[in-house]
């Protein structure tokens, strides 16, 4: 269905939806019995939350789309929802957009029902503007969209996530994300302006690594660090992954206290982490490969690998 005959049928439905509720006074029963679900919050948090800390339980939006009957309208699953979120006095609610395999806040904005409705029919995260009074979709310029997965409402219902995967830089000024300006940095030294993006600790890792490739191309004087170290030498990095893997299974085999298997794991981990970045492969891709699998069983991902 395209955007247009989407927007149409919603309309058509909207309208058949309330004349059925109010026709000369009279109300009738409207069922919703796959929808219901829509209107709960969910007892689950979403296992990529940012750094900025949900404390609120969300529940997801194109989950009842998709398990909804099918012989129901678009509009009258949509409707529901439209109605569930608290829109302010001018019909608005903040958005925002959250990477959905690094869990970083892309960028905030503001939308309004038909700026949800479009995001939700066309999969491309869009906006309202307050200063222009309009609908903007993020990418209708540069073509940097951000392509949605699913968007989530918190348990207030006024605060929407976008969760997808962006197609470049967000911010306008070229930067992976608006959110650069650490408040730490600028009071303690405001002269000095720094751009740091906000990274969680895995990406904040990957940051630091990354930056001690880029330290291996000059020159040096002093004992290099230990993950320059394994940056040059391959034998090195692969022995110490065969290693912390090795000990990190016996934390299992000899039933070792669980802060020992943790302090294992981030060892392999920091050390698979190298590896990636002198192959040149972001944990951003390696998480892209997870949730691509999420659809298919590990037995038909394994079979289709083999092929």
């Amino acid at each position: 269905m395209s955007a247009s005959n989407f927007h149409l049928c919603l309309h058509i439905s909207s309208e058949a939806y309330h004349l059925a509720l109010g026709i000369g006074g009279t109300k009738m029963a409207v069922s919703y019995p796959n929808c219901i679900q829509f209107l709960k919050i969910s007892s689950k948090r979403h296992p990529f939350n940012s750094t900025v800390g949900l404390s609120c339980r969300v529940s997801p939006v194109f989950a009842c789309l998709k398990n909804s009957d099918p012989d129901l309208s678009t509009g009258a699953k949509v409707d529901p929802l439209l109605d569930s979120v608290k829109w302010d006095d001018k019909g608005l609610a903040v958005a925002i957009a959250q990477n959905v395999d690094t869990g970083a806040v892309l960028m905030q904005g503001f939308v309004n029902r038909e700026a949800l409705l479009t995001t939700i029919s066309s999969r491309k995260a869009t906006f309202y503007s307050r200063s222009r009074s309009a609908l903007w979709t993020k990418g209708e310029t540069s073509n940097n969209f951000i392509n949605i997965s699913d968007i989530f409402l918190d348990c207030d219902r006024d605060s929407i996530i976008y969760l997808g995967k962006p197609d470049g830089p967000t911010c306008h000024t070229g930067s992976e994300t608006c959110y650069y300006t650490s408040v730490d940095d600028f009071l303690n030294n405001p002269e000095v302006d720094v751009n740091k993006l906000a990274l969680t600790t895995l990406y904040s890792l990957e940051s630091t690594i990354h930056q001690r490739k880029e330290e291996l191309s000059s020159s040096t004087s002093g004992k290099p660090s230990w993950t320059k170290r394994l940056l040059v030498d391959d034998k090195l990095l692969s022995s110490k992954i065969r290693e912390e893997a090795d000990e990190l299974c016996r934390t299992l085999e000899e039933n070792e206290d669980k802060s020992r298997t943790a302090s294992e794991m981030a060892d392999l981990l920091y050390h698979a982490m190298v590896l990636l970045a002198r192959r040149g492969v972001k944990v951003e891709d390696v998480l892209q490969v997870l949730r691509m699998r999420f659809v298919k069983s590990g037995i038909e991902e394994k079979s289709s690998r083999k092929q």
